[in-house]
């Protein structure tokens, strides 16, 4: 990647800045500012506000709707709205699901899928971990027998984010038996309205409901909603996770966090009088940090830049660094909290911080963060997984 930005450049980080200053919904900013949880309603406005300049699909081509940026557009748009503090976007349906639409996808299933996810009107959901198939994704045990022009779907899925808000949801279910257990899986796709689709929430530790289980009982699925061949959707799949992968890094978000850290151990007190950042371990913990972020944004760059050329053991490497800093961050920030990381609070209400006026009003934002961090090596392919992508690569040289 070009380290000494074009004048070109310099004009589009700009207008980046500008839009996330002038243009962009400051409240939402503020609720993620102040700790609150989103609903789907945010992140309607929070998208569509990106749509608005067609910023939304960072990462499609402008034939199917995004803005076609090379990896330094990419780069710099990411890194700003990190820096201003804007809001994920929810990935399932733009980052995930979209390009296997756009790349594998028959042309009606194009023309009726993809506007939906750009204007933000359809919410998507990821059906891949079961009960029994988490991690070994390949021994899923969904089913999805032919009916005539129907599949009929009977199983489990788990740990559906964001499932609750979804009108789709994209399921790999076992078409046939083969002896080799990537085989034989389709990728299919099922409206959530469906007769048999239920959804169960899954309130985590911090009293949040963003995950859920779903059951499908005898659902029918038209066979038109089934993209690309039947028995192939491993290889949809692995590249569905080839870019799920690169989007956890965060680099951008990662630095403001550390900064943030640095602030607040230059103001809390430690049990000597001094304050934190005086301690030597604390302050050398904080330097690690820094160091580990921008690393990983030397990493993520090469990525990008190297495009379709990128390995999956290269992907897989920077998701493990990835989680690991993310998590060491999170750790920190649970120190410096310290007693107060243990209130829970109900972060859905702009006043929860008044019904706790004794605690930090970071502490309970940071203890939910450690604990929602705890699961990043397992989800997307838990680290092990990954150490073995990377283990292969090497032992195929």
């Amino acid at each position: 990647m070009q380290l000494d930005p074009s004048a070109e450049l310099k004009a589009f980080r700009e207008d980046v800045r500008a839009f996330f200053e002038r243009d962009y919904p400051q409240d939402l900013i503020e609720k993620l500012r102040a700790g609150m949880i989103l609903d789907r309603a945010d992140q309607v406005r929070n998208q569509q506000a990106l749509q608005s300049r067609g910023w939304l699909a960072i990462s499609w081509p402008k034939e199917h709707g995004g803005p076609g940026w090379d990896s330094a557009h990419r780069h710099v748009f990411e890194e700003e709205a990190d820096r201003a503090g804007v809001p994920a976007i929810v990935p399932m349906a733009v980052i995930y699901v979209g390009p296997v639409i756009y790349t594998f996808g028959t042309e009606e299933q194009k023309r009726r899928w993809l506007p939906a996810i750009l204007d933000s009107t359809h919410f998507w959901g990821q059906g891949y971990s079961e009960p029994e198939a988490g991690s070994d994704l390949a021994s899923l045990r969904m089913t999805a027998e032919r009916d005539g022009d129907h599949y009929v779907l009977n199983g489990s899925k788990i740990w559906t984010s964001y499932g609750h808000w979804a009108d789709w949801i994209f399921c790999l279910a076992r078409t046939s038996r083969e002896a080799r257990k990537q085989d034989g899986i389709s990728f299919l796709c099922a409206e959530m309205s469906s007769p048999g689709i239920s959804v169960h929430p899954i309130v985590s530790l911090d009293g949040v409901h963003h995950l859920n289980r779903i059951d499908f009982d005898n659902v029918r699925v038209p066979v038109s909603q089934r993209i690309g061949e039947e028995g192939k959707g491993w290889h949809y799949a692995t590249f569905l996770l080839q870019g799920e992968r690169l989007s956890y890094a965060h680099v951008a978000r990662k630095r403001e966090d550390v900064k943030l850290l640095r602030a607040l151990a230059a103001r809390l007190p430690g049990d000597d009088g001094r304050t934190l950042i005086s301690t030597p371990l604390t302050a050398a913990r904080i330097a690690k940090c820094e160091i580990d972020v921008e690393t990983l944004g030397i990493s993520v760059s090469r990525a990008l830049a190297a495009g379709d050329a990128v390995s999956s053991a290269e992907v897989s490497a920077l998701k493990i660094a990835a989680t690991q800093t993310a998590q060491h961050i999170t750790e920190l920030f649970v120190e410096l909290a310290g007693r107060g990381g243990a209130a829970f609070a109900d972060r859905h209400r702009y006043d929860w911080h008044g019904t706790m006026p004794m605690v930090e009003s970071f502490a309970p934002p940071a203890m939910a963060a450690y604990l929602f961090e705890r699961a990043q090596t397992i989800y997307g392919g838990a680290t092990e997984v990954q150490k073995n992508i990377i283990w292969r690569a090497i032992a195929n040289r």
